[in-house]
């Protein structure tokens, strides 16, 4: 069986290795954003399909039996097309998606926005210290906002936008710490941590040391998913999707 592995997060590793370990042939792609990616178990691909034609043309002459979407929660485009191709190629698709954060204690006190461009007109109107973790992707639309703040940027890669010479960026890569959080927090004197609700456990101490210190938060909500196709949380539920087919 040949699995298509739509990847670039913690989930789809632990669901190659797993598979892999199952006999499954697993073919990894990643969408090639992040310059040095964690590389899963298997093959790997990196780089587009080509919009829903290309991707669907790839699924029939590449022989795909099914597609495992574990793409991160904000990658909509590529989620998309996803569902959208293997309708047209008739092929199975699942996706795995971690849980959000709008469960956890002390989200209903967040500063829920629909958007980045929200996100940083709220955060201008929390103070002047914002600590930014949203992705190097989305802080073009911090700049302008946020341009005469001391704004601490954590990103994997360098910004592709100029920043504000009052901005510290610092180049990290999860999994962190609750403890490491809190003393970043302090140690900045942050008065509003921004993200997005991108679930799971590995990025999830900042939001439990933010609460601890009374920092406010700022949440930019997850794009709806594909209305149509199976859904799962865990990675258990997706090695078990793809030995039932």
């Amino acid at each position: 069986m040949k699995v298509l592995l739509l990847g670039g997060t913690a989930e789809a590793r632990a669901l190659a290795a797993a598979l892999a370990g199952d006999g499954v042939r697993v073919v990894t792609s990643l969408a090639g954003r992040v310059a040095r990616p964690r590389l899963p178990v298997g093959e790997v691909r990196v780089g587009g399909f080509g919009g829903v034609d290309g991707l669907a043309r790839h699924l029939g002459e590449d022989r795909v039996d099914a597609v495992v979407d574990a793409t991160h929660p904000f990658a909509a485009q590529i989620s998309g097309h996803a569902a959208a191709a293997c309708a047209e190629a008739g092929v199975p698709l699942l996706r795995l998606a971690r849980p959000g954060w709008s469960g956890l204690a002390g989200s209903e006190a967040w500063h829920w926005v629909g958007g980045h461009d929200e996100a940083a007109l709220v955060t201008a109107r929390l103070g002047a210290r914002p600590f930014l973790t949203v992705g190097r992707q989305a802080l073009g639309a911090f700049v302008g906002p946020l341009a005469g703040c001391a704004a601490l940027v954590r990103v994997v890669d360098e910004p592709e936008v100029a920043v504000p010479e009052a901005w510290t960026v610092v180049l990290s890569r999860g999994p962190y710490r609750l403890d490491d959080e809190a003393a970043t927090l302090r140690a900045h004197r942050a008065d509003a941590l921004v993200t997005k609700d991108s679930g799971g456990d590995h990025t999830r101490p900042k939001l439990d040391a933010a609460r601890s210190l009374g920092v406010p938060v700022v949440v930019v909500r997850r794009p709806p998913e594909p209305p149509d196709g199976a859904t799962v949380s865990e990675v258990g539920d997706a090695v078990d999707w793809v030995a039932a087919r």
